[in-house]
């Protein structure tokens, strides 16, 4: 596993969202490691994912998806995931909820090496570990009504929770902000910010720890999304969830994660406490992401922007060195033989693979 992170203070207008030290209410049985905080929740050592990309009859290649991350994921907790469209966060996603195949490395949940589960061994892990899809649309059977595609986990577990299984759904679809009476109605007649609370509300069916949300608000219109993300964060502070967030718009992120990770083509290159990370990122491409968000406070001043150039490194092949040396403009003869490790740097808080940090506030 990586070095432990100092994680970040709640914030001050989030009273009860989960702390460093873990909400009461969210820890559950989990056990405490020794500085008193709860034991992750979910554990991530060397995970990989490698699909092969044929060229012709008799030729391949590996394309390199998710190669060697590390993380963790403590109850109440949420780490945010981002990235570039096309460096693995949906993978990682899809691998954590078994949905793929880790080709290595080790997944951890609830303590419970849950790597290489299948079948009948998965179904417990379903009650505890749920995804919410990014297209409410698409992930939405349209040939069944809001109740049962609600109802269907609770029936295939086995679950007959007291009052029964509708009086559950309508409770669940109030829970999410949706009317009971739209129990049978069908998805091609809901929005779809609506569409992705029915999604929420069958990730809650069977009161998960831990779900892994897939971009859930990128596919919804700017005046929907934050309504969705303020629900999310209501149903933690209420349900003590953990989540997993993946997503591209850093600004979400911020509001919503104690955390972030991000992801460069299969590796995490920086990691640590939210704050640190908007306020101090050491990584240079975290400061080319993170200088791409609109900012109010720079109305009428010279852009800011970091506009990367030069070339992206193939994830077909292993290649040596650091894969962002091609767009970086700190990039010397070390980073094109020797791969940075992820490390505490400068005496930064967070962890970053770069052989030459950034410091300071960005620009």
């Amino acid at each position: 596993m990586t070095p432990r992170q100092r994680r970040p203070e709640p914030d001050p207008d989030d009273s009860g969202a989960a702390t460093p030290d873990g909400d009461s209410k969210a820890t559950g049985d989990s056990q405490t490691t020794g500085d008193s905080r709860p034991a992750p929740l979910l554990a991530v050592e060397g995970l990989t994912r490698h699909f092969v990309a044929r060229r012709g009859p008799r030729t391949h290649s590996i394309v390199r998806a998710v190669d060697g991350i590390d993380f963790d994921v403590r109850p109440g907790e949420t780490l945010g995931l981002v990235g570039e469209s096309g460096c693995g966060k949906t993978t990682t996603g899809r691998m954590l909820v078994r949905l793929l195949e880790p080709t290595s490395g080790r997944i951890s949940f609830d303590g419970q090496d849950i790597t290489h589960l299948r079948g009948r061994a998965l179904r417990p892990l379903r009650r505890q570990l749920q995804i919410i899809f990014q297209d409410p649309y698409s992930s939405l059977n349209p040939r069944h009504t809001v109740g049962e595609i609600v109802a269907i986990p609770l029936r295939v577990n086995g679950v007959r929770p007291p009052g029964g299984i509708t009086r559950r759904v309508r409770d669940l679809l109030e829970i999410v902000g949706l009317n009971p009476e739209h129990y049978n109605r069908y998805p091609h007649e809901f929005s779809g910010g609506q569409r992705q609370r029915v999604g929420i509300a069958r990730a809650l069916a069977l009161r998960p720890k831990l779900i892994v949300a897939d971009e859930p608000v990128s596919a919804l219109d700017v005046s929907i999304q934050a309504q969705v993300v303020n629900l999310l964060r209501q149903l933690q502070r209420d349900l003590g969830l953990a989540f997993l967030f993946i997503a591209h718009d850093l600004a979400v992120v911020r509001h919503f994660s104690h955390r972030v990770a991000v992801m460069y083509l299969g590796r995490i290159v920086e990691i640590g406490a939210r704050d640190d990370i908007y306020r101090n990122p050491q990584h240079p491409y975290t400061r080319a992401l993170l200088s791409a968000v609109p900012d109010v406070a720079r109305i009428g001043a010279p852009p800011a922007r970091i506009r990367l150039t030069g070339d992206v490194s193939s994830s077909l092949e292993a290649e040596s060195g650091c894969r962002f040396r091609g767009r970086c403009w700190k990039a010397q003869d070390l980073c094109a033989t020797r791969e940075p490790a992820l490390a505490h740097r400068d005496g930064g808080a967070q962890l970053t693979a770069c052989h030459f940090p950034e410091s300071g506030p960005p620009r």
